[in-house]
């Protein structure tokens, strides 16, 4: 049976990898015409990402789900709004400030602010960029996902929030300056990511799933909708304050 299970993973991952594979091959035989390089490693490498997406879907399918789940409905069950809150925004933080793709392109954002002489080349300057880049979309997430769990308790609209969110968005589009905008826009996407994602979805429809009234489907989904919203909004005030 365990064998079994280890192959349908490796072949639901492979099915998933697939169009990328054929999209790649496609391109590189009709329209380069050229072979792949280091046809070896590059097929040892696809066997080592098919085998990785399998270990990271089983893996939160055993432990990231259920446990936000749970902790959802213990909290619910507590009876206590500040602990409940508070918890949302540390989740919402820890998970985004670890998250790999935000310490990649905050790594990548401070090199280029660097070349374009917006903050000195020093080590501690571009240090100090990265980090404090990281820490915006981190609270902003952080505190979007508090905000999420308020509009779940509240039954709120979630579309006049999403609606007002990217009325602000536009709003700091005009004031912002033109090196924080992209960046900006980008942070809403890289916070949800692969750790993000699976606990803040899972404790969104745990919690709604504990509350008499609330429907999982309706009021447990939306909070990823909020990760990405406020980034946009803190990174470009971010900018303001740096440049």
């Amino acid at each position: 049976m365990l064998l079994n299970l280890i192959l349908q993973k490796l072949k639901q991952a492979f099915t998933d990898l697939f169009p990328i594979i054929v999209v790649i091959a496609f391109f590189q035989i009709f329209v380069l015409k050229q072979p792949l390089p280091q046809m070896g490693e590059v097929i040892f490498g696809a066997l080592l990402v098919v085998t990785g997406l399998s270990l990271f879907v089983q893996g939160l399918e055993m432990g990231l789900f259920p446990i936000g789940e749970a902790m959802a409905h213990a909290l619910a069950r507590k009876g206590s709004l500040f602990w409940l809150l508070t918890f949302a925004f540390a989740l919402g933080f820890s998970t985004t400030v670890a998250e790999p793709a935000l310490i990649a392109v905050a790594k990548e954002a401070a090199e280029i602010a660097s070349q374009g002489g917006l903050i000195s080349s020093s080590q501690e300057s571009l240090t100090g960029y990265a980090l404090g880049l990281r820490i915006s979309v981190a609270f902003s997430v952080g505190l979007a996902i508090l905000i999420g769990v308020l509009r779940i308790l509240k039954g709120w609209p979630i579309h006049y929030l999403i609606i007002s969110g990217y009325v602000v968005v536009m709003l700091m589009t005009i004031i912002a300056p033109n090196e924080i905008i992209g960046i900006a826009y980008d942070a809403g996407g890289v916070t949800t990511s692969t750790i993000t994602v699976p606990l803040v979805a899972a404790l969104g429809v745990g919690l709604a799933s504990s509350i008499r009234g609330r429907s999982p489907l309706v009021d447990g989904f939306g909070l990823i909708a909020f990760a990405s919203l406020l980034p946009m909004i803190f990174v470009m005030g971010y900018g303001l304050i740096i440049f």
